[in-house]
């Protein structure tokens, strides 16, 4: 899995490593090599129409400061910067683009729909420019697209749902631009390995269907208006789940037992939101997990003790709570931020009239979903008679 990479030789190598693979599920190895021929697009419609494509891109180009588009001209598309060929996957004996990277090139410009004409792509990297205006439509015909990264663009417009229809697509990168508006609750039941749609400006609550979501990496953060609750079901992510960030993301929850079920999970930031009640001990069951930040939130009471007993925690950060307990062994994690809790004796805490006016408010109950339950109405009143009742 690549998750940003860098590197010209690296994209090259995975374009060509993901176009092996399809073509290997496509159709049975040749018994005897074949020539590879020339990368030109003389008598091959592939790359005709990937010369369509790229030049139609490159008009849409309205800034280039580092001249990455400079030889783009002619016929010989594998030639181009930023593009990389590998053998078609239902032809080995015809070339085809297979990845178009661009990465920081602080390149200014739209997408083009003429895109959706580079029916064999597979990695499409542009993260780190200046493209604006909406994804192009006809990028849901890129059935063997494996990764998708436009990160820190200006690209805007509702959810980008042709990213729905692509089969094949295992790495979706969307974060760092302005898109709003819902986003589809089927992304969730993709059989996606990264989705990052994190500082864009959705507003929606998180489905139920986030939890059946087989994504390794999901990251939700700096999304204010997204909402919502971390369900029991939430355990059901066990499998797959490695990271999760839903940092200042506007949810208002408990934490339920069942996210102990999490023991692959190495990285859980839930800070900066509205999670209120005690940390549950069945986070000392996440025998991965490496860092765990809760900053900014409600939470009170002791921490467990079998938090800090994790054996491969390296930052735990709890600081801007109302936690009244720390156990010892807490305090010999390699990194804690225990700032502005009730900790008596440590220092940098709340006064002590906030804390004690934060122990007088109602305890928190949380429903079925994860969600904080309302207060109990008070008892109604006794009845008042205007007459004494009559005595029978």
């Amino acid at each position: 899995m690549t998750t940003g990479m860098n590197s010209m030789a690296a994209v090259a190598f995975l374009a060509l490593t993901v176009a092996g693979t399809l073509l290997a599920s496509a159709q049975p190895a040749p018994t005897m090599p074949t020539p590879s021929p020339p990368a030109a697009a003389t008598n091959n419609s592939r790359l005709e129409k990937a010369y369509v494509a790229l030049q139609a891109l490159k008009r849409a180009i309205t800034d280039d400061p580092k001249k990455l588009t400079k030889n783009w001209c002619g016929p010989d598309v594998c030639n181009y910067f930023g593009v990389y060929c590998a053998a078609a996957p239902d032809d080995s004996c015809q070339r085809t683009v297979a990845g178009v990277d661009l990465n920081h090139g602080d390149l200014a410009g739209t997408l083009p729909e003429e895109l959706g004409l580079l029916s064999d792509l597979a990695v499409f990297h542009l993260n780190s420019n200046r493209f604006s205006g909406t994804l192009p439509q006809s990028l849901r015909s890129l059935h063997l697209l494996h990764e998708i990264d436009v990160s820190n663009n200006q690209l805007s417009g509702p959810f980008p749902s042709q990213l729905l229809c692509l089969p094949n697509v295992q790495y979706v990168d969307i974060r760092f631009n302005n898109f709003c508006g819902e986003v589809p609750a089927a992304i969730f039941e993709k059989k996606i390995d990264a989705l990052f749609i994190n500082n864009n400006h959705f507003e929606f609550t998180l489905p139920e269907s986030f939890t059946n979501s087989t994504a390794s990496v999901i990251v939700l953060a700096n999304l204010p208006r997204l909402g919502g609750c971390l369900p029991s079901s939430i355990g059901d992510m066990a499998g797959t789940l490695n990271e999760l960030i839903l940092l200042n993301s506007g949810i208002s929850s408990c934490i339920p037992p069942e996210i102990g079920k999490l023991d692959k999970l190495t990285v859980l930031d839930l800070s900066f939101n509205s999670i209120a009640g005690t940390l549950p001990d069945t986070i000392g069951n996440m025998r991965a997990l490496e860092q765990l930040d809760l900053a900014h939130n409600q939470l009170a009471g002791e921490i467990p003790e079998t938090i800090c007993e994790l054996p491969h925690l390296k930052n735990f950060t709890y600081s801007y709570n109302f936690f009244c307990g720390e156990p010892h062994r807490c305090l010999e994690v390699p990194r804690i931020d225990d700032r502005q809790n009730c900790f008596a004796g440590r220092p940098d805490q709340r006064p002590g009239e906030e804390c004690i006016s934060f122990l007088h408010r109602p305890k928190v109950h949380c429903d079925a979903q994860g969600c904080i339950a309302p207060p109990s109405p008070p008892p109604p009143p006794p009845p008042v008679y205007a007459h004494p009742p009559p005595a029978y």
